[in-house]
């Protein structure tokens, strides 16, 4: 019989079975993150030899090339259903509702944020069904940059495309310095730069998961978002109905009503009061047409769109609306630490934590400040997506450096996420001591961007329909139809023309003009229109460089990236699907 003999680390020869596997699997696991890095095969969007020799001056445009490069983009189609509504529901939802409202009730009173917000909530709704129809149908990259250079003028896409993507790189330092911000709330110390890094890391880390990485940050974003502001209306109720004070101050149990809307008042600076709270509140919607964007990485466009555009109207509606009526009802405007915020994030400025410090509560405030800052990281999240998605879409027109037209085997932009990261490092100009100056000329190349993005996406629609009709097409033939038509168009092109006007004139004359020197009003006026002159300086750059023409109706190009559907077929299926509905479900879907 053998003796039997002990292990030791030198008497075997080589790994056991088991660490050779562990070894496979981690050279395996490293090798598919190494590979994850690469081009994707399918790319095929960098300027190619044969379209430098059919243009070797590079003076002319290629729209079909340019349509056709958008509609086979190598992005892939990981976003389900449950992503695009949380985007739809809670995706604008941050700081110009959080903290920007408070603004805009102290220049305009509460009557002026109801009415602002409320048109500017119906011009949302009208866009976001046009963008809605023309997403469904073209699901291509660059969404409503696309659609510009596709339906109106190939000049007109370029300076739009570089308009949003402009407003997103700008947004992301400025939303980082505002998150760290926030945590001043708390500490009370400037450790801005330390929670820079921290933000800006992780706001990083998430992109580079990909767009299910971007989609899951959003939905748990956007959870706490729509639960905050829900647990907020029905805390507002309650305070309305037992939350007044004596004629010292303190709280009494009574019933407020609108007690504040008859003193100090419901308007403040009267018109000119209520043209700045349109600023405001357009601001406030921005980020909404992301769910345009992110249709050509949806799984299925066709159902999960035109449920998530509903809940748009909801939105508007419930989380706008309501939650404005009561803070309207709970702060009056001429309370002034509605004016004492140092930043668009600063909660101490919150006309929602100023509500809940009135009634005495101690905790909650802490509360909403979590969900500010929440709300600030989320649109930091978005911008990394925005601005990286539309860079590679331009890229992918050859309206953009190639390198941004990089997509790696998973499906991320990869060169144009680390652009958009690097100008993140901007955000650490928060330790600087001209940081107000620095910031103030960076919300201005922003301010007026989704003011222009939303004009062209319906603008985009309203000639879309005119050539789907003037090429023998009818509306039955179209998988998803906006309710509100051409008509509801034109409302938001009109409505978005008159805010331009509005900002115009609160920029040239601001409210409180007069006690300001002629050197500020000249600064005032550039910071809220700088990015008007920026976008009319690119699109006539780019049209007399490249002679661009207006698009015609004839010649639109209503076939390329097209996602081909038998409507009848479908419909028929809908409706033997909704037979076999629960009637919670009958109900749940009639509404949203």
């Amino acid at each position: 019989m053998d003796d039997k003999k002990s292990w030791t680390p030198d008497s075997s020869p080589g790994p056991s079975a088991y660490e050779g596997d562990m070894a496979h699997v981690k050279r395996k696991w490293s090798r598919r993150m190494t590979d994850s890095f690469r081009r994707d095969p399918n790319a095929s969007v960098i300027r190619s030899a044969s379209f430098s020799a059919a243009h070797p001056h590079h003076h002319h445009y290629d729209a079909e090339a340019a349509a056709q490069a958008t509609a086979m983009s190598p992005l892939l189609r990981r976003l389900k259903g449950r992503h695009l509504q949380m985007i739809a529901i809670g995706g604008s939802i941050g700081t110009g509702l959080f903290v920007g409202s408070g603004k805009a009730l102290a220049y305009g009173g509460p009557a002026s944020v109801l009415l602002a917000f409320s048109l500017t909530g119906v011009m949302m709704y009208c866009t976001v069904q046009a963008l809605g129809e023309l997403a469904v149908l073209f699901p291509v990259a660059g969404s409503f940059s696309a659609y510009s250079t596709r339906f109106l003028d190939p000049a007109w896409g370029f300076a739009m495309g570089w308009n949003y993507a402009m407003q997103w790189l700008v947004v992301l330092p400025l939303e980082i310095v505002a998150a760290s911000i926030t945590v001043d709330y708390w500490v009370g110390r400037n450790l801005n730069a330390a929670w820079v890094s921290i933000f800006l890391v992780l706001i990083v880390m998430i992109n580079f998961f990909g767009v299910k990485g971007y989609g899951e940050a959003e939905f748990i974003f956007s959870i706490v978002k729509v639960t905050a502001v829900i647990g907020y209306i029905i805390l507002g109720v309650l305070i309305n109905i037992m939350g007044g004070t004596d004629d010292f101050g303190r709280p009494d149990g009574s019933y407020m009503g609108f007690r504040l809307w008859h003193h100090p008042g419901a308007f403040h600076n009267g018109f000119k009061g209520l043209c700045s709270t349109f600023v405001t509140a357009a601001f406030a919607f921005a980020g909404t047409e992301l769910v345009g964007l992110a249709a050509a990485e949806t799984e299925n466009p066709r159902k999960a769109l035109p449920t998530a555009i509903k809940q748009v109207f909801w939105r508007i509606t419930l989380f706008y609306i309501v939650s404005l009526l009561l803070v309207g009802t709970l702060v009056a405007y001429d309370d002034p630490r509605l004016l004492n915020g140092k930043s668009s994030a600063d909660a101490k400025a919150s006309p929602f934590v100023i509500s809940i410090q009135n009634a005495g509560l101690q905790v909650l405030p802490s509360v909403m400040n979590v969900v500010i800052m929440i709300s600030v990281l989320s649109v930091g999240n978005s911008s990394i997506y925005g601005s990286s998605r539309t860079l590679a879409a331009l890229a992918e027109q050859r309206q953009a450096p190639s390198f941004f037209a990089y997509i790696d085997r998973t499906g991320r932009p990869l060169y144009a996420i680390i652009v958009a990261s690097v100008l993140g490092l901007l955000a650490f100009l928060a330790a600087s001591h001209r940081q107000e100056d620095a910031f103030n000329w960076m919300v201005a190349l922003s301010g007026l961007s989704s003011i222009f993005t939303w004009s062209s996406i319906c603008l985009a629609h309203i000639r879309f329909r005119h050539a789907w009709l003037a090429q023998g097409h009818t509306l039955d033939e179209l998988a998803f139809r906006s309710p509100v038509g051409v008509i509801g168009s034109w409302i938001g092109l009109i409505f978005n023309m008159l805010v331009l006007i509005a900002q115009f004139w609160t920029g040239f004359s601001p409210v409180g003009w007069q006690s300001m020197s002629s050197k500020e009003l000249v600064i005032n006026f550039f910071q809220a229109y700088l990015a008007a002159p920026i976008v009319v300086i690119m699109y006539l750059g780019y049209k007399l460089y490249l002679r661009t023409e207006v698009v015609k109706i004839r010649d639109m190009d209503l076939f390329t990236g097209k996602r081909e559907f038998n409507v009848k077929v479908l419909v028929a299926e809908e409706k033997a699907d909704r037979r076999n509905w629960p009637t919670w479900k009958k109900l749940y879907k009639f509404f949203c």
